[in-house]
């Protein structure tokens, strides 16, 4: 018989891919994660000691595990790029895709596809940047050898690096700022650092010698090319942009600059840290990313910190931007990641920068009078909401009161002009009724029914608690866990405070403890849909990839 032509092929193959498909829903996700882990812990130990080869005996394992496998296609699964193709225009959205691409996964006789170059708007400028989409099975292989790369670049990096690592966030850059220049013999001039294209100029020689992953590997990461208007142009430089492993590997290639620093101002002639010279020269570096700033005692000590950087990234294929460079007095103030440093008669204010308040209006205004002019005024207030909480939890450990106070004018106006439009022949009591409400002993409060906007500056200034400059995310995993806990304690109000204690701060699905910065959401025991109501037995906590898992676990294919 012809197998052609059987007429029961089609019922294998269906069965093979209900088969895949139940296999991808009963992994088991908190042991994958604990299986990872275990080796990851294993990777920071070795690197301590300076075991090379043991490091690498370990990564190999780890590339070739079937639940680091697991976690590196979940992840390009559910993160926000999961629905943006590369070249190939190939996307995994079922349970059957997602097991055959795990299964899938390995290095023997790997070639990344070119990048799909795209190009995307700077923040707050005019001037586009460069974004480079891998294709979905380039982005799980980045995501399985970030595994094992990030307990190596963890271990090893600069105490005073903050972006891009696990824990730690631009308000532990920040809190380091302000320790270093807030008191009255704090340092008064500040270097601040811009690198020219620093994702697109970093050295592939450099990369391949230095860092400690696969070589064939990364060579096919670094050299896979871009695709821009249907031309293939090769990649000289840089790691590229989007890609999951770019920011590790950008961060190893500036880690080092403290080491730099300090073995020129804080160290005597026999190579001993020297306190004399470390209190007298001032020098602190606080870098998050490729944004960075280093203090010093006087100008000269500056610039003589800005030659030496300029040393330092030459060999890496880096140079500073002479225009954007700057040395400053801390009384003249500077702008890093989107607060204002400036002393004031003495004494230190961190407040959030002009640029940054101008941003945020920008987007209530594209909110309010262009996507939601024909919005109902309940999904007006919902997506008000979201964009004033994503604000106020960046700025509310900073100097942000008068702020919050101006911004509370700007959208009145801003929903003023909204309201006016709908209504053209209505007079000013009219529109004010209907949209404006008395809720308790508040008075004109943008309501409809029980949705209401969040007064911007009920945000309550709570102060952030810096992390632990030594501690390691692998090791130390109570510390962050409690960290994260204690985060959401200060920062939670009313019955969503009441659901994080709790949970302990642990996923309601996995119950693993959730990680700062990681996406979360609340969760309905009994769906909305059913009856079920917003109170604290019926909510929980979870991942947002656990709830898409979760929700995922529940479909027929």
């Amino acid at each position: 018989m012809n197998d052609k032509h059987s007429t029961t092929a089609p019922a294998e193959k269906l069965s093979h891919k209900q088969l895949l498909a139940k296999q991808w829903k009963s992994i088991d996700w908190k042991r994958a994660e604990q299986e990872v882990n275990r080796l990851q812990i294993r990777i920071v130990k070795a690197t301590q000691a300076k075991h090379t080869n043991t490091v690498k005996r370990l990564q190999y394992l780890l590339t070739h595990s079937f639940y680091a496998k697991a976690l590196a296609v979940r992840r390009v699964t559910t993160n926000k790029g999961k629905k943006t193709a590369g070249i190939d225009g190939e996307l995994w959205t079922t349970p059957t895709q997602k097991m055959e691409a795990l299964l899938s996964l390995t290095d023997k006789g790997y070639k990344a596809s070119p990048l799909r170059r795209v190009y995307i708007d700077k923040k707050g400028k005019k001037k586009k940047r460069p974004l480079g989409i891998p294709t979905m099975y380039d982005r799980a292989m980045q995501a399985l050898y970030a595994l094992a790369l990030e307990p190596v670049a963890e271990t090893t990096a600069d105490t005073k690096s903050f972006g891009f690592r696990k824990g730690r966030s631009c308000q532990d850059a920040c809190e380091y700022i302000f320790t270093a220049l807030s008191r009255k013999a704090s340092p008064q001039w500040i270097l601040e650092g811009d690198i020219k294209g620093c994702f697109d100029n970093i050295s592939h020689d450099w990369l391949l010698e230095n860092i400690p992953m696969d070589k064939s590997i990364l060579k096919q990461f670094l050299k896979a090319g871009f695709v821009f208007k249907g031309e293939l142009f090769p990649t000289e430089d840089g790691t590229p942009q989007g890609g999951i492993i770019s920011p590790i590997l950008a961060n190893m290639a500036l880690d080092g600059l403290q080491q730099v620093l300090s073995d020129r101002f804080h160290t005597n002639r026999l190579g001993k840290t020297d306190l004399r010279f470390k209190n007298s020269h001032k020098v602190n570096l606080v870098r998050y990313a490729d944004d960075f700033i280093v203090t010093a005692a006087t100008q000269e000590i500056a610039l003589e910190a800005k030659e030496l950087i300029r040393e330092f990234l030459l060999g890496r294929g880096l140079e500073l931007s002479e225009e954007k460079t700057l040395v400053t007095h801390i009384n003249d103030g500077f702008d890093l990641l989107g607060w204002n440093f400036r002393k004031y008669k003495g004494k230190l204010i961190v407040k959030p920068s002009k640029n940054s308040i101008q941003t945020v209006i920008g987007k209530f205004s594209e909110t309010i009078l262009k996507r939601g002019k024909a919005w109902e005024q309940e999904v007006l207030i919902m997506k008000l909401n979201q964009q004033i909480r994503g604000w106020t939890n960046y700025h509310q450990s900073v100097c942000a009161s008068e702020a919050f106070s101006y911004l509370d004018y700007h959208l009145y106006e801003l929903l003023w002009r909204w309201a006016k439009r709908r209504h053209p022949k209505k007079g000013q009591w009219w529109v004010s009724t209907k949209y404006w409400h008395r809720r308790g002993n508040r008075s004109w409060v943008f309501a409809s029914g029980d949705k209401e906007l969040i007064r911007v500056d009920h945000t309550a200034i709570v102060r952030h608690t810096k992390v632990r400059e030594n501690a390691n995310p692998y090791l130390d995993i109570d510390y962050f866990a409690q960290r994260t806990f204690n985060h959401g304690m200060k920062r939670l109000t009313g019955r969503f405070k009441l659901v994080w204690k709790k949970q302990d701060g642990r996923c309601h699905h996995c119950g693993l403890p959730m990680e700062l910065g990681e996406d979360r959401e609340i969760f309905f025991k009994v769906p909305k849909s059913k009856g079920g109501v917003e109170e604290v037995d019926n909510m929980a906590y979870v991942h947002s990839y656990c709830q898409r898992l979760f929700i995922e676990s529940r479909s027929k294919e």
